[in-house]
């Protein structure tokens, strides 16, 4: 929907335009009531100003158009519009405001005819695309070295002749197997789909090629029409598409297993060429030779290794290889022989020795120097352990002497004791009147009897 553009209102509170908004909004409902349409019609009037654009009218027997096309949309023309050239064109529907003038606004311009085959071309390319019919997932592989090709085209045509002269040059083992079938006319694109199901039903060639020879759009139109390119994705056999000359592109060419450029062209695709086929297998052909004499050559060093194993395990080799081992045994006992003479002479004359050393003459006179000189060595141990003990003795006395209880008596002190246990009387309270007891003075003992205690 437009947005209606203001406008003021009168004293009677009706609506008035001005001139520009009503063009405003008469092109605004134009543009968005008509967003893109194809219109036919013939050239008239056109103009060419220095700015690039195109103005012209479109028109039919009963009606025109003004037309606008800006440069930018002209660029991609493929042909020279001129006065009187009928055309189809894309645009959409405007109104030119400063002067009021409707106008169409062209983005696209085709020649009538071949435009409107060119669209549909396109819509059906755009509608199988979108299916996957072009998908390379959907793609068959083609034979190496196909044996039976098979051709569907016209039987008369230039097509067939030059792929049969191609066919005859590059690989004539093949079998060529040909549906011929009308490629240009109407109803040529039903005859086109029942030969490729006639192919694909008798199963009788590993490869079909489609081709027919150059020529207009129309004339390559069945090779787009829907139901040749659905026979093309359905057939099981590899399908090559070989229709117009290079520069030519069909929808058939899209469906297609492989696309040539032309039917030569599809020709040389699917076949080998001779020569390099040649070359193929002198190069298989030398490997092989390489492979026997390698081969060969294994085969008799295997037959040597055997024969030498043979020969070494024949009774007459063996019996050879023992006396060798016995003459190397005999020498390695020799040897040993030998040996062990030189260690017992060596062992007895380190038993000699030792003997000669151990004789009770020779024993006896060792042990009495060795005697003679531990009385010498006691001895003087002898005298040097008294003279330490006497002076530990003459120390230890002194310091005996400083703490001994005679040198306290001697000072006039007394020891009393119990004759009974020896022990020391220390306490008055232990004793009792008529107890026996002995007092030691520096010179003597006095024993005496207590008459009396006197506690402190």
């Amino acid at each position: 929907m437009y947005d209606r553009s203001p406008a003021a209102e009168n004293d009677n509170g009706t609506t008035v335009y001005s001139v520009s908004e009503l063009n405003r909004e008469a092109r605004e409902i134009l543009e968005n009531g008509f967003p893109g349409l194809w219109v036919e019609g013939e050239i008239s009037n056109l103009a060419r100003p220095a700015s690039g654009h195109l103005y012209f009218s479109l028109k039919d027997k009963n009606a025109q158009i003004s037309c606008a096309m800006f440069r930018s949309a002209n660029r991609r023309l493929g042909f020279k519009p001129e006065n009187g050239t009928q055309v189809v064109v894309q645009g959409r529907v405007s109104i030119y405001e400063p002067r009021g003038s409707y106008q169409l606004i062209i983005e696209r311009m085709e020649e009538a005819g071949e435009g409107i085959l060119r669209r549909k071309f396109e819509e059906l390319k755009r509608q199988l695309s979108d299916e996957g019919l072009f998908d390379s997932a959907h793609k068959q592989a083609l034979p190496d070295i196909p044996a039976s090709i098979g051709v569907v085209t016209s039987p008369s045509g230039a097509a067939i002749r030059d792929i049969l002269h191609v066919l005859a040059r590059r690989h004539p083992a093949a079998k060529v197997i040909i549906y011929p079938t009308r490629v240009q006319g109407d109803g040529a694109h039903l005859e086109i789909v029942r030969a490729i199901q006639l192919a694909e039903q008798r199963n009788e060639c590993d490869v079909l090629i489609i081709a027919r020879g150059g020529g207009s759009l129309e004339d390559l139109w069945s090779f787009n029409e829907e139901s040749v390119s659905r026979a093309i994705f359905d057939c099981t056999l590899p399908v090559v598409s070989g229709v117009g000359h290079e520069v030519d592109f069909t929808i058939a060419d899209l469906v297609a297993d492989l696309r040539a450029p032309t039917p030569s062209g599809a020709a040389e695709l699917i076949t080998p060429d001779s020569a390099e086929v040649q070359r193929t297998l002198a190069a298989f052909s030398k490997r092989i030779t390489l492979a026997a004499q390698r081969l060969v050559t294994m085969r008799r060093q295997s037959h040597e290794l055997m024969l030498s194993r043979l020969l070494r395990s024949h009774p007459g080799a063996v019996l050879r290889q023992m006396q060798q081992s016995a003459d190397e045994l005999t020498r390695q006992l020799e040897g040993a022989m030998q040996t062990a003479l030189l260690n017992n002479q060596m062992n007895y004359q380190n038993i000699a020795q030792r003997l000669l050393r151990a004789a009770p003459r020779e024993r006896i006179r060792n042990n009495a120097h060795l005697l003679s000189s531990l009385k010498m060595r006691l001895a003087n141990a002898t005298q040097q352990r008294l003279q330490e003990a006497r002076s530990r003795l003459a120390l230890a006395a002194g310091e005996l002497q400083a703490i001994s209880p005679l040198a306290t008596l001697e000072r006039g002190y007394a020891v009393a004791s119990s004759p009974a246990n020896g022990k020391v009387l220390v306490d008055a309270a232990n004793s009792k009147v008529g107890d026996p007891v002995e007092i030691r003075l520096a010179t003597g003992v006095l024993e005496a009897e207590i008459r009396n205690i006197r506690e402190k």
